[in-house]
């Protein structure tokens, strides 16, 4: 009887991974509904090499990143996840799932996907600043606020309010930094992750915050600044 139930436990769960995993048809005709999310565990190298429309992207090789971006995925929308060939993301689902995401995995990744000649965004190469360029930028105003941000980053999504509200206040000049394009700049600037915002004073940094900032506490960066602190 132990036997049965066993078996009967291990064809169950079994059944729920197969549940999981969807073809690439099946997985385009799923993240074409509205109310979803689409997750792409690459490293940003490969992401820049073409993602998903809409896709955010979080390191499932950097298990730090990657915690820190999908906390902040809405746990009532479902989660599709790919990477190159299947394996990471598969490994990712797994671990949505016992964070209480309803997440779904994209059988045999981006190599699938290419080969059946489904569309694939791409990053153009037009849009990287030299580290000159970066510090030419951050003296075009007494005051430049950096944004170091990707269309792919969770928490950089949930800041758009923020920055739209602070930009309205037109207290600053904006810059706006793609952190998946422009890896060298990202490093030679010392960001960690994204989002992360730096505030310079006539070319000079004076203040930086990573992750999700209240309004108040830009206000209160800008306001320092113009007192001269």
């Amino acid at each position: 009887m132990k036997s049965l139930s066993f078996l009967i436990a291990l064809a169950w769960a079994f059944t729920a991974c197969a549940q999981q995993d969807l073809s690439v048809d099946q997985f385009q005709q799923k993240i074409a509904a509205k109310n979803i999310q689409i997750l792409d565990v690459r490293t940003a190298g490969e992401y820049n090499s073409g993602y998903i429309k809409d896709a955010f992207q979080a390191d499932w090789t950097n298990q730090s990143q990657f915690f820190d971006r999908v906390q902040h995925l809405d746990k009532s929308k479902p989660v599709y996840v790919y990477c190159a060939s299947g394996g990471r993301s598969a490994s990712a689902v797994a671990a949505l799932k016992q964070k209480g995401y309803t997440a779904y995995n994209m059988s045999g990744g981006m190599i699938a996907w290419k080969r059946a000649g489904k569309p694939v965004e791409g990053v153009s190469e037009s849009g990287k600043l030299s580290p000159a360029d970066y510090q030419s930028i951050t003296r075009k105003a007494p005051l430049v606020l950096v944004d170091f941000g990707a269309v792919w980053c969770p928490p950089c999504k949930k800041m758009e309010p923020v920055v739209a509200e602070l930009k309205k206040k037109e207290l600053v000049t904006f810059v706006n930094v793609d952190g998946g394009v422009n890896t060298q700049v990202m490093e030679a600037q010392q960001v960690e992750a994204l989002p992360t915002f730096i505030l310079y004073k006539n070319g000079k940094e004076i203040w930086r915050k990573q992750g999700l900032v209240k309004l108040t506490e830009f206000e209160d960066a800008i306001r320092m600044a113009n007192a001269g602190k």
